[in-house]
């Protein structure tokens, strides 16, 4: 189901920032959501609401690991 917002996605990649883009993605993952029972509703939810500061930050730091 989440195929259908990658070519949304790879547009607004040319068109808006970084953090518009996170923004986007994180609410449509928090749409789909919504979808699932309750018992799993909440775990889904905090993997989808992270703030783009600590994302970026993270992937900052991933990127300098590599050789």
């Amino acid at each position: 189901m989440k195929v259908y917002w990658l070519l949304p996605a790879a547009i607004l990649l040319s068109a808006c920032s970084n953090k518009a883009v996170y923004d986007n993605v994180k609410w449509n993952n928090q749409l789909e959501c919504l979808k699932l029972p309750p018992a799993q509703y909440d775990e889904c939810m905090a993997r989808s609401s992270k703030p783009y500061e600590e994302y970026e930050s993270e992937r900052q730091e991933t990127l300098e690991k590599k050789p």
